[in-house]
């Protein structure tokens, strides 16, 4: 026991040493940290500019509703040119906090320069009135020991930031690689490549989160859940961007984006968490549906995008993060039946699932919310009893279509590229597989698409040429965009539609039913995604 407190002793020792040699005691002191962290809201909003001009005004836009900015001054065409400017800002804008960064195109920045030319922008960034300079981890080992120590001695406290553009892994041994050069604050980001990457994150911000300055996140789609849950985990804050397109890492949202739609700087210990789950996910309009709703009924919840096609990868993060209940979509609404500890009847007659509580010894019960979001809209436009129905596509979503139909009475035919497929689901509805060489010559009375066709994002083509589309009505289950490809055939042969917007809401008001025991504020609902969809068919417009 002597020996090995002789030997730690003497590692504190040549440890202190080096950092002496190189100049890497801490000028800042650490009360210092303390108040800056004080005076930081939770959001700290990335502001870029390819000229000084630009980049100043943009930051005094940005600092109006949001006193933390980060100046990224490696987007400047000269980043030199900003540093006499900067101190009139700072003078001006005393009641701002601002980072300012100048990332190395090594490092995954826009700045080309030397890196004492990267020094020295730093220090006069600080000189000039920034509270926080970020130098990224390759820079301080690589520094010469003379910028490193003026750059210590500027003021500014050090953010530390080390970054994995490519995977997450080792995140434990990057903290211990900064260690030594004692920053003020600790940046730790890397890059989700599932889900599950999401945990070692938030994991590094428990271990480390109450005794250093740490801000952690991954990047990317599946790393929106570590942005969004960081701060509950312990980050000092979280990076956003000023408005979409403008974007500084994959993954970064706006802050209007983090502090309307998601309520960021509200999430806590209490927040009860659930998530939309699937592939694509990105352009799911339900986190904005239901985080509507949680907000009108006053609801300490968020609800997540959950970015993935494995049905391992979902449950890895339903085991370590409390989730109080999902949304599941495609491809894993029958992929997720295994894994449930008991689901209604519906869901077992279907064979298919959309809606997960977590119940609280962590089992996991299943509900159907699809079906009556088919069945409605249509019952409310003719009598399914005896109706000819053509559903295309055969996976969770046309199970819903197809065993609801057939409990209705109505005659139903399934087409899918996949023959076997639609061989087997027709066989256990009772239902009838369909030919497209066929589709010319038969007359239905609705024709229901619950395949991903037309979907935003979606690379799957249309099943039906408009010579094929011989029906009275047409639902189409996509429901962004708002007017589909096959919305758009119908139209323009003056058949009615039903589109996917009404089945959408339908079934997120009974999925927030069940979670919460209240009434959905379906209106409120329904108001929010038609005007999302209205906003982004614009451009779409205007083209």
């Amino acid at each position: 026991m002597q020996t090995s407190a002789c030997n730690q002793v003497q590692v504190l020792v040549t440890i202190s040493q080096f950092r002496h040699d190189l100049g890497m005691i801490s000028t800042t002191p650490a009360i210092a940290a303390h108040q800056l962290r004080a005076r930081m809201s939770k959001i700290c909003v990335a502001v870029t500019g390819t000229t000084a001009s630009e980049m100043l005004s943009r930051a005094e836009e940005a600092s109006h509703n949001n006193p933390f900015i980060e100046l990224r001054l490696d987007t400047l065409n000269k980043p030199q040119a900003i540093l006499p400017r900067l101190k009139s800002f700072a003078a001006s804008n005393r009641h701002v906090t601002v980072i300012a960064t100048c990332r190395r195109n090594e490092g995954g920045g826009n700045f080309v320069g030397e890196l004492f030319e990267q020094a020295e922008i730093l220090e006069g960034a600080a000189k000039a009135g920034c509270q926080l300079i970020d130098v990224e981890i390759e820079s301080a080992e690589t520094m010469r020991p003379a910028d490193w120590k003026r750059l210590r001695a500027s003021g500014a406290a050090l953010i530390l930031s080390y970054h994995d553009f490519s995977h997450t892994r080792s995140l434990q041994k990057a903290f211990e690689r900064m260690q030594r050069f004692d920053p003020e604050f600790y940046k730790v980001v890397s890059t989700a490549r599932s889900l599950a990457d999401n945990l070692a994150v938030l994991e590094l911000l428990q271990q480390h989160g109450d005794s250093t300055n740490m801000i952690a996140m991954a990047m990317g789609q599946p790393g929106i859940v570590s942005r969004l849950l960081s701060a509950r985990a312990g980050s000092a804050f979280t990076f956003a961007s000023m408005a979409a397109g403008e974007e500084t890492a994959s993954g970064q949202m706006t802050v209007d984006t983090l502090r309307s739609l998601y309520r960021f700087e509200e999430i806590d210990a209490a927040t009860r968490i659930y998530g939309v789950a699937g592939h694509p996910i990105a352009h799911s309009l339900s986190p904005l549906m239901l985080n509507t709703a949680f907000r009108r009924e006053r609801i300490n919840a968020v609800f997540l995008p959950l970015e993935t096609a494995k049905i391992a990868d979902l449950l890895t993060l339903v085991e370590r993060i409390p989730l109080a209940g999902l949304a599941v979509t495609m491809p894993l609404k029958q992929e997720i039946l295994p894994s449930l500890a008991r689901m209604d009847e519906l869901s077992t007659r279907i064979g298919a699932c959309n809606t997960i509580v977590r119940g609280p010894d962590g089992r996991l019960f299943g509900f159907n919310t699809d079906v009556s979001a088919v069945i409605g809209p249509l019952e409310r436009r003719l009598s399914l009893k005896g109706a000819r129905v053509l559903v295309l596509g055969a996976g969770g979503a046309a199970r819903a279509a197809v065993f609801g139909l057939k409990e209705k009475g109505a005659e139903v035919h399934i087409l899918n590229r996949s023959p076997e497929s639609a061989k087997e689901l027709a066989a256990q509805a009772k239902a009838k597989v369909f030919k497209r060489e066929q589709l010319t010559k038969t007359d239905f009375d609705v024709v229901l698409n619950a395949t991903p066709a037309g979907m935003h994002g979606s690379k799957v083509d249309s099943l039906l040429e408009p010579e094929e589309l011989r029906t009275r009505l047409v639902f189409d289950m996509v429901y962004n965009p708002i007017q589909t490809p096959l919305l758009r055939m119908a139209h323009e042969k003056g058949i009615a539609v039903i589109p996917g917007l009404e089945m959408f809401v339908h079934q997120g008001a009974r999925q927030f039913e069940i979670w919460t025991g209240k009434p959905a504020p379906e209106a409120d609902m329904r108001r929010v995604v038609i005007h999302a969809l209205q906003r982004a068919a614009e451009p779409a417009k205007t083209a």
